[in-house]
């Protein structure tokens, strides 16, 4: 039975990434609607650390993980590595006497609890207390409210994390507030909204980017491409010789890699390699999610009517945060680039043929299930493919991205 599953980057004050919340997304047959929070968090266990493994999953990062009363109250976590493991004490989770046992065992023996969806009351002393990590969810409690919440718990060594932080403006009152770990989908947008200017350095990379994406741009053109520059002809040594390839023997020259990968795959890694200089100044984790968007656009792809159209519906996902990346309108980005109408389209106004791949993965992230269904309906695909998919979809990135 396939368990689905998905991971939400938390990152640090410097906008790098710090761990995943890997989040229960159901199976073929149930939802999060049917299923109790004790089987959702032991299939997300069971799934990241003994079928996928969490080296695959989150990279060896640490992972929040959701737990219930009676899950504490078996002593759960203690069966995971406590340097992979963040406990989350959900809010409904009373702080009886039991539970602050099992807490302090816990804590004891070094693993790193947290309190999600804080509301303060004076009930849960003890268990803040023993606390590690505060998270406040900025859709359930204003500023103001967490600011003296705040205050009331400074005798505490704790740190706090915001969740479903949605702008440049939450992300920097958080900061303000002495946040240290931040959740949610600011980074996914522009952060300077009225800013057209581009730097000009980047300007010469979305030129590039142009270039390359060009269908009259010859393997000869992007062989110089890469032979003029030491890094790229760097990383595309490091890549074709990475563990996505499987290869016994070594590739030592650009020119061998090219014929080797051959156009498509050629093209690709260029584009690849790009989108990462375009967004050095960004979280890391922006890229990877580029890269994750831009392979589970193309295995949908696969599926479906438009498989001819494959490497183009890479692109979708690939180019689907440049606005964030470059800090201005996708609009203005598009201007510059040779790209399809229904790419445009698709980028800019989420409408024609491709717009339902983009829609599908969006969904998907955000655990949006009525987007889900809709978007697979448009393609005529179905959910049982979703996992399998996204899961292939972090591998390619983790072995693309050197």
């Amino acid at each position: 039975m396939d368990i689905f599953i998905a991971r939400q980057p938390i990152l640090n004050a410097h906008k790098r990434l710090f761990a995943y919340e890997l989040l229960y997304r159901g199976t073929k047959r149930t939802t999060l609607n049917t299923v109790s929070g004790n089987k959702a968090t032991t299939s997300v266990l069971s799934s990241a650390f003994l079928t996928e493994g969490i080296d695959k999953i989150s990279g060896s990062r640490p992972c929040f993980i959701n737990f219930t009363r009676q899950l504490l109250l078996q002593n759960l976590p203690a069966s995971f590595p406590k340097t992979l493991l963040v406990i989350e004490v959900l809010e409904d989770v009373p702080p009886t006497s039991d539970i602050i046992d099992i807490c302090k065992k816990l804590k004891s023996n070094g693993y790193t609890i947290a309190l999600d969806d804080f509301i303060y009351d004076a009930s849960l002393e003890p268990l803040i207390a023993l606390a590690d990590i505060i998270k406040f969810d900025l859709r359930l409690s204003s500023i103001d409210t967490i600011q003296r919440t705040i205050y009331r718990l400074s005798r505490y060594k704790l740190k706090y994390l915001a969740e479903k932080v949605e702008t440049h403006e939450e992300f920097a009152q958080t900061v303000k507030l002495g946040f240290t770990y931040f959740q949610g989908f600011f980074f996914c947008r522009p952060e300077k909204i009225r800013i057209r200017e581009v730097d000009s350095a980047k300007i010469n990379l979305v030129n590039l980017l142009a270039e390359v994406n060009r269908k009259t741009t010859s393997v000869k053109k992007m062989e110089k491409i890469i032979t003029e520059d030491v890094g790229l002809a760097y990383k595309l040594l490091r890549y074709i010789n990475s563990s996505y390839f499987y290869r016994f023997n070594k590739i030592d020259s650009v020119n061998h890699a090219i014929s080797y990968l051959g156009e498509l795959e050629i093209r690709r890694f260029i584009l690849l390699v790009l989108i990462s200089e375009l967004a050095t100044d960004k979280p890391t984790e922006l890229v990877r999610m580029a890269v994750v968007r831009a392979r589970m656009c193309q295995l949908l792809a696969q599926e479906t009517v438009f498989s001819s159209k494959d490497d183009e519906i890479f692109l979708l996902g690939l180019f689907s945060l440049l606005d964030a990346m470059l800090d201005t309108s996708m609009e203005f980005i598009c201007e510059r680039l040779s790209l399809s109408d229904p790419l445009k389209n698709a980028l800019i106004h989420r409408t024609g043929p491709y717009s339902p791949f983009l829609r599908l993965v969006l969904s998907y992230e955000k655990r949006d299930k009525p987007g889900c269904l809709t978007a697979l309906q448009e393609l005529l695909l179905n959910p049982g493919i979703l996992h399998q998919m996204y899961m292939e979809s972090i591998s390619f990135a983790e072995s693309v991205l050197l």
